[in-house]
């Protein structure tokens, strides 16, 4: 029997495991789709994606449409003829006339246990609403979001400590060996997506950069998540004065009430704040153009003693 011809569109490292699975195991694709390259860092220089990287080192040709909604993208499609497209945090949306391309559909490799969290950033969500455990799902791509039918799902623990870069990481790994395990199951026919229960839906929406500015009126225990969230991207943080400062980790400690946003401690022992409810602990923070320090050599930079944060 003939290997499946493969097309893979995915762009940043959560799609590059992927990517690496599947070449692993014999399913090096005949194209990859990815998006095109961006200003990035400093010098805002045009990068490339890691899946681009890695498949042009490969040798696997590259293709990358600013959009899938022209005509040129879809032909392009179309002629490399593929049994099936797998995607994986690709970052463009599929119509309808790309999703009917490949013989055996399009498969999607998502970083939740659908129905939950269905959208843009749900190992983010995931983290935000204290969840104990999320998923890497195998779905079967529909015109909607997120809401086709799946074929699988990898259960995952939350760590109670876990940052959203780590859980990344997680999985981003299970994510590959999830498809590996089913791929050839499901293109043969052996493996039956089971509908999604709208009704059980949850929405992960994009994040954006003022997501992650710690509003101190909220519990401890939720700030602690939020810190956890946005670590690495886009990084929690707080002002004191003008002088913006990044928060890399922190945890909830008991203590009195106080104002929300007075700092009740600020030594080598460390930094603690009121919050709405309960204190939080500044473990891990940052100055502008600065390292990350600990809280204990952040207060010898900068003496917060009874400062308002906001």
């Amino acid at each position: 029997m003939p290997k499946p011809r493969v097309v893979f569109a995915g762009t940043p490292e959560f799609a590059l495991r992927a990517l690496e699975a599947l070449t692993a195991a014999g399913h090096e694709p005949v194209a990859v789709l990815t998006q095109p390259d961006r200003p990035a860092g400093r010098g805002k220089r045009l990068t490339a994606s890691p899946v681009k990287i890695y498949a042009e080192a490969r040798g696997i040709p590259v293709l990358q449409p600013q959009t899938l909604r022209d005509d040129k993208a879809v032909a392009e499609i179309e002629a490399l003829a593929p049994d099936v497209l797998i995607v994986a945090a690709y970052g463009l949306i599929l119509p309808q006339r790309v999703l009917d391309i490949p013989r055996a559909g399009c498969l999607n490799v998502h970083a939740s246990a659908l129905p939950r969290w269905r959208g843009a950033a749900p190992i983010q969500a995931a983290i935000l609403a204290g969840d104990a455990a999320t998923g890497v799902s195998l779905m079967a791509m529909t015109a909607g979001l997120d809401c086709g039918p799946v074929y699988a799902i990898q259960p995952i623990p939350i760590g109670r400590d876990e940052t959203a870069g780590e859980l990344h990481d997680r999985m981003a790994t299970a994510g590959g060996d999830l498809l590996v395990k089913k791929l050839d199951d499901i293109l043969a026919g052996r493996l039956e997506a089971v509908p999604q229960d709208d009704a059980l839906a949850t929405y992960a929406p994009k994040i954006d950069k003022d997501d992650a500015r710690l509003d101190w009126s909220l519990p401890a225990a939720e700030l602690a998540r939020r810190v956890r969230a946005y670590n690495p991207f886009p990084g929690a943080f707080f002002f004191v004065d003008d002088v913006r400062v990044k928060c890399w980790g922190a945890s909830p400690v008991d203590g009195a009430p106080g104002a929300p946003g007075r700092v009740v401690q600020c030594d080598r022992g460390g930094v603690v704040v009121a919050c709405g409810t309960g204190r939080l602990s500044l473990d891990t923070l940052q100055l502008p153009g600065k390292r990350r320090v600990s809280a204990a050599e952040f207060a010898g930079q900068l003496d917060l003693s009874d400062r308002q944060l906001r």
